[in-house]
C-alpha cells in the first residue's frame, strides 16, 4: 500500500466488481476504505471458488486494504450510524441505482446536508439524464448495449461477450480516476462534488476513441469502425508448432520484418514506405505476415524477432502467466497468509512508485470484521453494539 491518500476516508457501499475494484485501488494508494455491507454481505462473497462461504476468490481479489462494517440502512439506527460516519469521511461511493439510493435516504442531497464538502460518487448502468437512468445493468448487458459484443463478433458475425468482465473493470478505473480528481478539487477549493460514472457512457467512450473514426468529422466522411482492428488477418499468426503475436507498426518495423524474411524488395512498396497509405492498406500487409510465419517454430520466431525492435510475444495461456519469467522477476504474484483463509496468492497493485512510503496490504476483510472497532470509534460501547446485533442493524461480527 502506498502512502499517497493517507488520511482520506472512503465510505464504500459498492458491491460485486465495479465499485470494489475501484475502491481497492484507492486503498492501495493508502486511503482508509470502510466497506459498508448489508448484514448478508456483498453478493460477490459467495461466488466460487472459495474455501469458506463468505470469501470467494473474486471477492478476495477485489477487496484488500479495506475494513468491513455491516449496516442495515433500511433501519433508522443503521442510517443514523451511517451519517455519523459520513461526518468523518471524505468520499461516499455506491453502485446502486439512483432510485434505490434515494429510497434509502442516501442520495447526494441527503448526504450533502450532513457534510457539504463530501465527494459523492454513484456508479450506475446509465446516466441520470437519460431515459434508461434507472434500468438494471450488469457487465454483460453493457457489453451488448455499448456495441462491444457486436465488435467482438465471431467469424459468422454472431455477437459475443468478452471472456472477462471488461465493462466492470473499465468503469472501475474510470471511477477510481474521477474520485482522485474529486479529492484534488477538494484540496484546492475545500468544496465537495457529486460525481456520476455510468457504465454505458463510460464503455462507449472507451470503445469509440478509435472506433468513432469517420464520424469524428462534420459532415461525416463515412461510418464508424477502425479498419486495422477489423482486418481478418489481425490475429496471432500460425507457426510450425503454435502461434506468435507480432506487430510491425512503424516504417522501421516493416522494413526490419521484410528484411528478416529475405524479401527486401517489399520495403519499396508505397504501402510500406508511406504511413498514410500503410494505414489505408494495412489488411494487405497483415496478410503478407501470414505468408511467412508458418515457416518457423514459435521459439525460432521469438529468437530472431528478439534481435529486432519489432513488438512480439508468444501466445500465453492464463496458466502460463504464473510461471512467466517477467512476471516472476517483477513479483506481480505474491503469497501471503490470510487470518481466516490460510495461504493465499494475490496479484499485487501493478503500480510501482519510488520516493513514496509503503506499507503492507491489509488482507481482504471477513464480513463485519471491523464492526466493533469502527462503532467504538463512533462512541458506542460493547453492550450497545451487541444490541445492534440483536436487532439486525448489524451482522454478528468476529470481534464480539
Amino acid at each position: 500500500m502506498f502512502a499517497i491518500l493517507n488520511g482520506v476516508r472512503v465510505l464504500d457501499l459498492t458491491t460485486i466488481v465495479l465499485g470494489p475494484y475501484a475502491t481497492q485501488m484507492l486503498g492501495d494508494f493508502g486511503a482508509e476504505v470502510i466497506k459498508i455491507e448489508n448484514p448478508d454481505g456483498d453478493l460477490f462473497r459467495t461466488v466460487r471458488p472459495g474455501r469458506s462461504a463468505k470469501m470467494g476468490a473474486g471477492f478476495i481479489n477485489s477487496n484488500r486494504n479495506k475494513r468491513s462494517l455491516t449496516l442495515n440502512l433500511k433501519t433508522e439506527e443503521g442510517k443514523r450510524l451511517f451519517y455519523q460516519l459520513v461526518e468523518t469521511a471524505d468520499v461516499v461511493v455506491h453502485n446502486m441505482r439512483n432510485k434505490t439510493a434515494l429510497k434509502l435516504g442516501i442520495g447526494y442531497e441527503d448526504v450533502k446536508s450532513h457534510k457539504p464538502e463530501i465527494i459523492y460518487c454513484g456508479a450506475q448502468g446509465y446516466g441520470a439524464a437519460g431515459p434508461l437512468a434507472d434500468a438494471p445493468a450488469y457487465d454483460d448487458i453493457i457489453q451488448a448495449a455499448s456495441g462491444f459484443a457486436h465488435l467482438n463478433a465471431d467469424a459468422e458475425g454472431n455477437p459475443r461477450y468478452a471472456p472477462t468482465i471488461i465493462v466492470d473493470k473499465v468503469a472501475a478505473h474510470q471511477l477510481a480516476f474521477v474520485i482522485m480528481g474529486g479529492l484534488i478539487q477538494k484540496i484546492r477549493t475545500g468544496k465537495g462534488c457529486c460525481i456520476e460514472i455510468p457504465m454505458f457512457e463510460g464503455m462507449v467512450s472507451f470503445i469509440m476513441i478509435e472506433q468513432f473514426s469517420n464520424q469524428s468529422f462534420v459532415p461525416s466522411v463515412g461510418g464508424t469502425g477502425y479498419e486495422r482492428i477489423r482486418s481478418p488477418y489481425r490475429r496471432p499468426y500460425p507457426t510450425k508448432d503454435g502461434f506468435i503475436a507480432l506487430l510491425p507498426y512503424s516504417t522501421k518495423h516493416w522494413n526490419e520484418f521484410f528484411n528478416l524474411v529475405d524479401h527486401p524488395e517489399l520495403t519499396e512498396l508505397e504501402i510500406v514506405k508511406d504511413p498514410v497509405k500503410r494505414s489505408e492498406n494495412i489488411d494487405q500487409l497483415y496478410q503478407k505476415i501470414l505468408q511467412f510465419t508458418p515457416t518457423r517454430t514459435t521459439d525460432e520466431w521469438c529468437e530472431i524477432l528478439g534481435k529486432t525492435d519489432i513488438p512480439h510475444t508468444r501466445v500465453n495461456r492464463l496458466d502460463d502467466l504464473l510461471d512467466n519469467e517477467h512476471l516472476q522477476a517483477v513479483g506481480l504474484f505474491e503469497e501471503y497468509e490470510h487470518p481466516t483463509e490460510g495461504s493465499l496468492r494475490q496479484i499485487r497493485s501493478p503500480f510501482t512508485m519510488r520516493g513514496v512510503e509503503q506499507s503492507d496490504d491489509l488482507p481482504t476483510p471477513c464480513l463485519g470484521e471491523a464492526n466493533l472497532s469502527i462503532l467504538q470509534e463512533l462512541g458506542l460501547d460493547v453492550d450497545a453494539i451487541k444490541k445492534l446485533e440483536e436487532t439486525g442493524v448489524i451482522a454478528k461480527g468476529s470481534e464480539l
